[in-house]
């Protein structure tokens, strides 16, 4: 992943030192570090001595062409992406230039956000190689089912540590799918209280009808068919840790309930009179916001301050970062174990498609996703032919709405004959179009 405090290095390569010098000054004012070379020789010299993370080339260019010089790169730094520039644009020199192994092409004239544009892509497909083959610290609490490495996971397990050392009361906010029960177990197993059951409950999975009698149990003859006396999971429980997740579809009686519980220990078993003493430390969850139910009267104020003792927020993975490739690169493992199967990698593409979707389902979707793709792929790689429509078509949503609808095509076009290596009957048959009306688009386009 990148480091914040490292300034990434591109080497720019041109023979016309106009070019050179214009690119030079731009690239400086954005705080990279920024290396030149008139010719392939020059620059190959360069890349032996210096690190660098990008190095952008001239297609033509006397006696070794950028083509060449983008195959050394390839063949020589695994950790160096390449951006083409030309002032022979054309669509088979774009693929040819990609099939090489450039990460973009860029046509002269460009502006300068277009330049800017192309570098930071490049510089991202270049972290998230990176990512992709780091492995989670040893530090993290795996048997959790927690990994990641980004900040905001990072806080999550200080927060975790933070919370295990006192018996408060946690209460765990975020989207569904964002891995609530995990924080949940992971505090309860980093806790004195570990050695005793965690229980976990959906509130809103239980109807409201039963849920008292699950919770706190009841005695023999409290309601017809209570043939004997039955323990509620707060009995469960004794000693550990309850988690109550969906607290906000509890109704306002059973709220009033837990409020006693959390206030005086003790709970009242259906048809009993007497109250009944239980340790048990609550953890509860919601991915709705309580504030906003609280000013609607549909959330009792009181118990919303006595869980709130402790907050812990999951983050969505859509703000997680690298977390996304270190997850996916798990999950790829974990099912590939299951399913006896050789465990596939991720092509660049694919993984920058990861990256870029929104992941409303979090974790959760991604998981699913990956357990999907084990199943129905074949070969060693996945690629982004092998991904559901709703994912190949969001890395096209990620560029915007200013583009042309020709613009659009022409780049789509240019992905799928990427992603099959240049092969025409392939690229025909994704994109639902035949041989001959692919190439009468590829000419359009020259």
């Amino acid at each position: 992943m990148k480091n914040p405090s490292k300034k990434e290095s591109i080497l720019v390569v041109d023979d016309a030192p106009d070019t050179l010098e214009m690119l030079q000054r731009n690239l400086l004012s954005r705080a990279y570090q920024v290396f030149t070379a008139s010719s392939v020789a020059e620059a190959i010299r360069l890349l032996e001595s210096a690190a660098v993370d990008l190095v952008i080339t001239d297609f033509k260019m006397p006696k070794v062409s950028g083509l060449d010089l983008i195959k050394h790169v390839r063949e020589n730094y695994k950790d160096t992406e390449v951006i083409m520039i030309t002032g022979y644009a054309t669509i088979e020199g774009a693929v040819k230039a990609v099939k090489t192994g450039a990460e973009e092409y860029l046509a002269k004239p460009f502006t300068d956000e277009e330049l800017f544009s192309a570098v930071r892509k490049a510089l991202d497909k270049l972290h998230i190689r990176k990512a992709s083959r780091i492995k989670p610290r040893k530090k993290l609490p795996i048997v959790y089912g927690l990994i990641g490495e980004s900040e905001v996971i990072r806080k999550i397990f200080d927060d975790i540590d933070k919370a295990a050392k006192t018996p408060a009361t946690v209460l765990i906010t975020g989207e569904s799918g964002t891995g609530k029960e995990l924080v949940a177990r992971a505090i309860h197993y980093s806790s004195p209280r570990a050695s005793a059951p965690f229980v976990p409950i959906n509130c809103g999975g239980i109807p409201e009808e039963l849920l008292e009698s699950e919770l706190f149990g009841y005695v023999k003859g409290a309601f017809t068919g209570a043939f004997d006396s039955r323990a509620g999971f707060f009995q469960t429980a004794e000693g550990g840790s309850i988690f109550l997740d969906e607290i906000s579809e509890t109704s306002p009686s059973m709220q009033v309930k837990l409020l006693r519980v959390l206030q005086d220990k003790e709970i009242y078993m259906i048809g009993s009179r007497r109250p009944q003493k239980v340790d048990v430390r609550i953890l509860a969850a919601t991915n709705k916001d309580l504030l906003s139910l609280l000013k609607k009267g549909a959330f009792r104020e009181d118990l919303y301050y006595r869980l709130n003792v402790i907050n812990i927020s999951a983050p969505p993975l859509r703000e997680r970062g690298d977390d996304i490739l270190l997850l996916a690169n798990h999950f790829i493992r974990k099912f590939s174990k299951e399913l006896d199967n050789p465990v596939p990698r991720f092509s660049g593409q694919a993984l920058q498609v990861l990256k870029n979707y929104n992941w409303p389902g979090n974790v959760r979707e991604l998981e699913n996703l990956i357990q999907r793709l084990l199943v129905m792929t074949d070969g060693e790689i996945i690629d982004i032919p092998d991904l559901p429509s709703f994912l190949r078509f969001s890395a096209l949503r990620e560029k915007g709405l200013n583009r042309t609808l020709e613009e659009v095509i022409s780049e789509y076009i240019l992905n799928v004959l990427e992603s099959v290596g240049g092969n025409k009957t392939k690229a025909a048959k994704i994109l639902g179009i035949s041989r001959k009306t692919l190439r009468n688009k590829l000419k359009d386009r020259e």
